[in-house]
């Protein structure tokens, strides 16, 4: 375990106010119906997500902290993610919204009390961190469990910009040059400068990479519709041999939520309308094996993440090695200039948006905007030790992709290059889409 940067007891507590304020406008809208909503493997009833925050809260700044009971007796019983098993979640005798919502009001006056009478100490940050950092990647979940269902657009309590989701006047983009990467000795992963990082990012270990060169920009829904539109879902040759059963399972005949529009083209649900597909946001809402189809056709590959990761973070230093950046533009904090992340654009933007974002090398968005798929297994880096939240990586090593580089709903705070997320490769429901490689020789 590391610590964080310096931070106070006041500016912990401004931010797990604002994170519970996100959360709980998330569902406000929602029926009792909804709250709960139909049972399926790849997200949770919303009813028990949001207790679930709260235990997860107290957990680990009140009961592991400080050696509090818990506030309610059968609280693990009810959210405890690693003993309750999923498909059990919506036959659980869970507390009412309003038992709920005073739940979490209880817990998190408890924390924010005792954050302003109780020493502030290393110990205590990186506790707080972990549980602000755990509700915002919740609010994800919840955000792409509402469009799962086709719920409505969320009503949150934030600045946004105007959006551009809904832009169908920008016809595609010409096709780019991609941008070459030298390859070379790299360090991939975090380094113990005294940042909260998580344990599946520890430590920085050099890996030699090949010269490589690698797309710019994300893939387009226009570059992908292309590949739908020549029957690519149809066509074994492009399908590995697991991404052909799951197509064959899913009865995959074009990304999850288009669908045909009257009188041709294609159509996308957002949240709960449908719209005109936007021929310049990147492709949403694909798994990876529907992206590495898609690659297979196009004659690309995806990048590993040591690759993602050198296009993103690297600079020259002097001494002649490479130097890491936190960001793909350097070590300045994002902003809404730089990278769309935090709700603010309520959406994608098209991948040629925000060009103050771009990498040393060139590349763009490789921050926010939308998660990339990489070619890498989630596995250990060396000498991986878990940190307490024992449950958060070390159980997913092996049957997981690696995606890097955070969305449109993901906070500032929590994402930087080094930041790995991981998903099964059948998973279609989270905001991810992918760049692609060019094939050596």
């Amino acid at each position: 375990m590391i610590t964080a940067t310096p931070i106070t007891a006041a500016a912990l507590g401004e931010m797990l106010a604002e994170a519970r304020a996100i959360t709980l406008a998330l569902v406000a809208d929602l029926t009792d119906a909804e709250l709960l909503g139909p049972r399926l493997r790849i997200v949770n009833p919303p009813l028990w997500e949001i207790g679930h925050v709260a235990w997860f809260q107290e957990k680990w700044t009140l009961r592991h902290l400080r050696g509090l009971p818990p506030a309610r007796p059968d609280a693990d019983a009810l959210y405890d993610s690693a003993a309750v098993a999923h498909d059990t979640r919506w036959d659980l005798p869970l507390p009412s919204r309003p038992d709920t919502l005073a739940l979490m009001q209880r817990i998190l006056d408890d924390v924010l009390r005792r954050l302003e009478a109780d020493p502030c100490d290393d110990e205590a940050v990186y506790f707080h961190l972990l549980a602000l950092y755990h509700e915002d990647m919740h609010a994800e979940a919840l955000a792409y469990t509402r469009q799962t269902h086709g719920y409505a657009p969320p009503k949150l309590p934030i600045p946004t910009d105007s959006p551009e989701t809904g832009a169908t006047d920008l016809g595609p983009l010409p096709p780019g040059p991609d941008v070459e990467v030298p390859g070379g000795s790299f360090l991939l992963g975090a380094t113990p400068d005294g940042s909260f990082v998580f344990d599946n990012e520890k430590w920085a270990h050099p890996v030699d990479l090949a010269p490589f060169r690698i797309a710019p920009m994300a893939v387009t829904n226009a570059e992908f519709a292309a590949f739908v539109d020549v029957g690519g879902y149809r066509q074994r040759r492009w399908w590995s041999e697991a991404g052909w059963r799951w197509r064959e399972a899913a009865g995959a005949e074009q990304p999850l939520y288009w669908q045909r529009a009257p009188g041709g083209g294609w159509q996308v649900r957002w949240f709960d309308a449908l719209r005109p597909l936007p021929p310049r946001l990147p492709v949403l809402h694909v798994n990876w094996y529907e992206a590495e189809a898609y690659c297979n056709w196009a004659g690309r590959r995806l990048p590993t993440e040591a690759e993602w990761e050198m296009a993103a973070a690297a600079e020259p230093a002097s001494s002649g090695a490479w130097r890491k950046r936190r960001f793909p533009w350097g070590d300045a904090p994002p902003t809404p200039e730089r990278a769309n992340l935090d709700w603010r654009a309520m959406g994608c933007l098209p991948v040629d948006a925000l060009p103050a974002g771009d990498s040393y090398f060139g590349c763009r968005q490789m921050i926010g905007n939308v998660w990339e798929w990489t070619a890498s297994d989630f596995g250990p880096y060396p000498g991986f030790v878990v940190d307490p939240y024992k449950e958060y990586s070390q159980p997913w090593f092996g049957n997981h992709k690696v995606l890097r580089g955070g969305c449109w709903t993901t906070r500032s705070r929590l994402i930087r290059n080094t930041w790995r997320n991981f998903y099964t490769p059948d998973r279609r429901d989270v905001w991810a889409g992918f760049r692609s490689c060019a094939r050596s020789g």
